[in-house]
């Protein structure tokens, strides 16, 4: 089990930086007005097997974070904290601290009956880095040194498996996906 402390949304067309919201209503391509949503996307640098454009399904529908990793992030980083709308989270949990190491096809189950599938983890880049660095000018190469304490801790991306409303305070089931009897 694992409570949610934000939803939040990113719905400025110049950044990727989220704003918190209460609820959010879950829907087949994650959250409307986000710029995620969709139930396909354009291949770019993370799906290297197309060619950058093609139309694949989007398996980064809702990008989740874990307060202990942004923590953990924050420490390695020497910075006093690490904001989930800095790296585009849209949502940020409380309670499973390892989050980044959920299996693919673990599922996150919401008290309205939403689901969530886990596609696997959200690789670091230096874009949320640079962010983060413009909340620390007095702290050297943040951007870059992102990347590698981000690494094993950025959280997941996921998918809509299930449609239906969430809350800020919800408290979600973690079915971890066991690759030696997986989930169907």
């Amino acid at each position: 089990m694992a409570n949610i402390q934000s939803i939040l949304l990113a719905d400025l067309p110049e950044t990727f930086v989220t704003r918190r919201i209460p609820e959010a209503a879950l829907e087949f391509g994650g959250i409307k007005g986000d710029r995620h949503f969709g139930i396909t996307s354009k291949a770019d640098s993370r799906q290297p097997m197309y060619a950058r454009g093609t139309e694949i399904l989007n398996r980064r529908q809702i990008t989740i974070v874990s307060e202990e990793d942004l923590a953990q992030i924050a420490r390695e980083l020497e910075i006093e904290k690490v904001l989930p709308e800095w790296l585009g989270a849209n949502l940020l949990v409380k309670g499973y601290p390892e989050l980044t190491k959920l299996t693919l096809g673990s599922r996150i189950l919401f008290p309205s009956g939403a689901g969530l599938i886990c596609m696997g983890e959200n690789m670091p880049c230096t874009l949320p880095g640079e962010e983060i660095q413009k909340h620390y000018e007095h702290h050297a190469k943040l951007a870059t040194r992102f990347v590698k304490a981000g690494y094993k801790r950025r959280g997941i991306v996921c998918a809509v498996e299930r449609p239906g409303i969430i809350h800020e305070t919800d408290e979600v089931q973690i079915l971890v996906n066991d690759y030696s009897n997986p989930m169907q």
